[in-house]
């Protein structure tokens, strides 16, 4: 797996960055001690500054686990904001309910147990900031289905754009720069066709920013 970061660079963006409060120290302790795999601070704070940038009242997101980047994200919503949570484990979703409850956000959250791609369907948006962090061969089809449902100035991150334990970079790579390598698994080829499908939208703007395991972020701009 590819370092994106060196571990000085990670740590020099994680000391400029915001602090996380007692709750965000305690469920990245969690990660820690359970091998739990999650964005990390760096990329929760670039979560939490996409959301005010884009003056998120909505938030929606394809995978929330525990709850971590729904925590970070929250922060930046009103107070009659929302922000709903997708999860096929009732354990981690219930776990993401005590952490949001323990931070204050737990009126703005709305959980949802099962598969995000049907739970989408049961809303109908607007969704100022979207974050795309489950399965990788159904990350394209997570972005038809909301697509729609983003408006003008919204933002949908996937996570895991350059690697995560299943995907080979220099594959991904490969394909990024228009070769065909042999033999891609379907982690791999999941995250490029989620790029091809965002960079090939003209109503989306699209970059890849070597942060945590790699985050694309695509900007609605009609």
């Amino acid at each position: 797996m590819v370092d994106v970061l060196s571990d000085e660079i990670a740590r020099f963006v994680r000391a400029v960055g915001p602090d996380p409060d007692e709750t965000l120290s305690e469920m990245d302790d969690y990660a820690e001690r359970e091998g739990f795999p999650h964005v990390g601070p760096e990329v929760g704070a670039f979560l939490r500054f996409v959301a005010r940038m884009a003056d998120a009242e909505r938030i929606f997101e394809f995978g929330s686990g525990y709850g971590y980047s729904a925590y970070w994200m929250a922060a930046a919503l009103p107070d009659d904001g929302e922000i709903v949570l997708t999860e096929v484990d009732e354990d981690e979703l219930e776990l993401a309910r005590e952490y949001m409850d323990r931070g204050g956000y737990d009126d703005l959250a709305q959980y949802e147990l099962g598969d995000a791609m049907e739970t989408v369907e049961d809303y109908t948006g607007p969704f100022d900031v979207v974050l795309i962090d489950h399965q990788k061969h159904r990350y394209a089809d997570a972005f038809e289905a909301v697509r729609s449902k983003v408006p003008v100035g919204g933002v949908v991150i996937a996570d895991n754009a350059i690697t995560a334990g299943p995907i080979d970079f220099e594959a991904l790579l490969t394909i990024a720069e228009g070769g065909a390598p042999d033999d891609v698994n379907e982690h791999t080829r999941g995250i490029a066709d989620y790029l091809e499908r965002v960079t090939d939208d003209p109503d989306f703007e699209t970059i890849v920013l070597p942060l945590g395991e790699g985050i694309a972020a695509s900007y609605r701009v009609s």
